[in-house]
């Protein structure tokens, strides 16, 4: 599992969601993030880190600002004593799964339809 957090030259939310289309499509990623504010993606998975890259730069300027591996949030033993589980409402990360929505559609034009086709009996 990698962790790896891109630096992307994007104005709007439209270039934000073509950019996380573009990364979904890649096989081995878990999870996308995007803070527009800083400009960073963070994508984490079992993915090699050029590939997301070169993808990314046929349309926008990007950069790997840090890469290495991802840190797993549960906590194994020792107890503690903090109440809650350590989230804050600002740790929310929006992860857009892209898949294929709309099933195929199939259509058929009869001949009746279209009386100038031609038809082989």
């Amino acid at each position: 599992m990698k962790k790896m957090v891109l630096k992307l030259n994007i104005q709007d939310d439209k270039d934000k969601q073509k950019a996380m289309k573009a990364v979904s499509g890649i096989p081995g990623i878990d999870s996308i993030s995007m803070n527009m504010k800083e400009g960073k993606l963070t994508v984490i998975g079992d993915v090699d880190p050029v590939e997301v890259v070169s993808k990314l730069r046929k349309q926008w300027q990007a950069d790997i600002l840090t890469l290495g591996p991802a840190k797993e949030d549960s906590k194994q033993g020792g107890g503690g004593g903090g109440s809650g589980d350590g989230k804050k409402d600002g740790d929310k990360k929006a992860t857009m799964n892209y898949g294929y929505p709309y099933p195929m559609q199939y259509y058929h034009l009869s001949s009746e339809e279209n009386p100038n086709q031609c038809v082989v009996c």
